[in-house]
């Protein structure tokens, strides 16, 4: 290659436009970093860190599938309702560290909406029915 700047080599272009004229800098220096892309390797897992760990349930997800709504008292957030798709309502009163099934005696599990009547949390709509489905 003869000894001439990027520059002048996009000053040689005739036409072009911005976008065009960077594509040879582009080039150039995707060549110049192409060595150090394929020197990267992979880190070893070392499997004996992971045979302390126990699966364990973390709420309603792991009891009752998606969240399909989530509603919390605005002026004190402790308490939140969650309506899930097959699952029912649940309720927090701290914060969501755990959590009670509301629902549990009703003929429908699935919850689509919930929201809190916030002048009056004693107040709540809890509306049945997924509108979405996982797969649609």
């Amino acid at each position: 290659m003869p000894n001439v700047t990027i520059s002048a080599l996009h000053s040689q272009r005739p036409g072009g436009g911005a976008a065009l004229n960077a594509f040879p800098r582009m080039l150039i220096l995707l060549l110049l970093t192409l060595p150090a892309f394929t020197q990267v390797s992979a880190q070893k897992l070392d499997m004996a860190v992971l045979k302390g760990m126990q699966p364990r349930a973390v709420g309603p997800a792991g009891m009752s599938g998606r969240v399909t709504s989530i509603d919390a008292l605005h002026n004190d957030p402790s308490l939140i309702y969650v309506g899930t798709a097959s699952g029912g309502l649940w309720r927090s009163t701290n914060r969501g560290t755990s959590w009670e099934p509301l629902f549990d005696d009703q003929p429908v599990a699935s919850i689509g909406a919930v929201a809190i009547d916030q002048r009056n949390p004693d107040v709540l709509w809890v509306g049945t029915g997924e509108g979405n489905p996982r797969n649609s």
